[in-house]
């Protein structure tokens, strides 16, 4: 055969496989679906040590489970699968650092998770902005329910720790999306040092970028959520967005220190934030278990 033949001869058309891309689309998307529900839900139990040469000597070892920022999600009927792990924990103070809920109808899901809680460990609680920006009677119900269940709400006071023969204050600040009037965190850390001066302070409070304020303010040692882990976690990098929408924010996940003071952050147990509700990566919910040492 001539190259004039070879030429005039007609071309094999490429066979289209259309049902071999589809195939393909559904193997992706059957592993894509369940991964990506498991970086929004898939919780994650992680521990941490923080080491505070100013502790006193009788809360070396002290082991605290915090939650943050549950925007009334129920792991498990009742919060069955969440307490089953917190219990797993044996922690011996339970912190819960604000964004408990974030509707109204969320109150329901409060009093078996409280009782649970209360019945691990003593419980204490602070407010978030989600909470207060439901309203001051929404935020006084939500206290009552969980006094009422046995968790404490620490609002703008404080109370004194004993263990091992020795004294700590731990402390708690209403989020500032509440009144406008109530006690700040500097006028809170100069009621503790006038009346228990000296005392090492741990602090728990919603905002993890107010480091700079409590840090100002004395505390020895703080514990706020807030902000999701910068909802997209990078390697190296970090958080890759704030709740205040600026990127690379500041302090999203784990122990920081600033002058003399120290502050662990929660990434998180819910995923309800702005812009991007529902939405997180490499960045699972988080049940922390920090140990404080000296």
């Amino acid at each position: 055969m001539t190259a004039t033949d070879r030429e005039g001869a007609p071309r094999r058309r490429r066979k289209r496989r259309p049902l071999r891309w589809l195939a393909v689309l559904l193997v992706l998307a059957a592993v894509s679906v369940p991964w990506y529900h498991w970086q929004c839900w898939g919780l994650q139990v992680t521990h941490t040590q923080v080491e505070l040469p100013a502790l006193p000597e009788g809360f070396d070892g002290l082991r605290i489970v915090q939650l943050s920022d549950l925007h009334g999600h129920e792991y498990g009927e009742g919060s069955g699968e969440l307490l089953r792990l917190v219990a797993e924990q044996e922690p011996e103070l339970i912190v819960v650092t604000g964004d408990l809920i974030d509707q109204k109808d969320q109150l329901r899901m409060v009093p078996a998770l409280a009782r649970g809680l209360a019945g691990i460990a003593p419980t204490y609680y602070v407010t978030g902005n989600h909470e207060w920006a439901l309203g001051t009677a929404a935020v006084k119900e939500l206290k009552g329910v969980l006094d009422q269940c046995g968790a404490v709400p620490l609002s703008n006071r404080y109370e004194v720790l004993e263990r091992g023969g020795s004294r700590l204050v731990l402390a708690g600040v209403d989020d500032p999306n509440g009144y406008a009037d109530q006690t700040t965190p500097e006028e809170l850390s100069a009621q503790i040092g006038d009346a228990e001066p000296g005392l090492f302070t741990l602090l728990l409070a919603h905002r993890n970028d107010h480091f700079e304020q409590y840090a100002q303010a004395g505390y020895d040692l703080v514990m706020a959520g807030h902000g999701h882990g910068g909802i997209v976690r990078l390697p190296v990098v970090g958080g890759l967005l704030g709740t205040d929408r600026r990127f690379f924010p500041p302090w999203t996940s784990g122990s920081y220190t600033l002058g003399e003071s120290a502050m662990f952050v929660s990434r998180g147990l819910g995923n309800n934030t702005t812009p991007f509700k529902g939405f997180r990566l490499f960045n699972r919910p988080e049940l922390a278990v920090v140990t404080l040492t000296r």
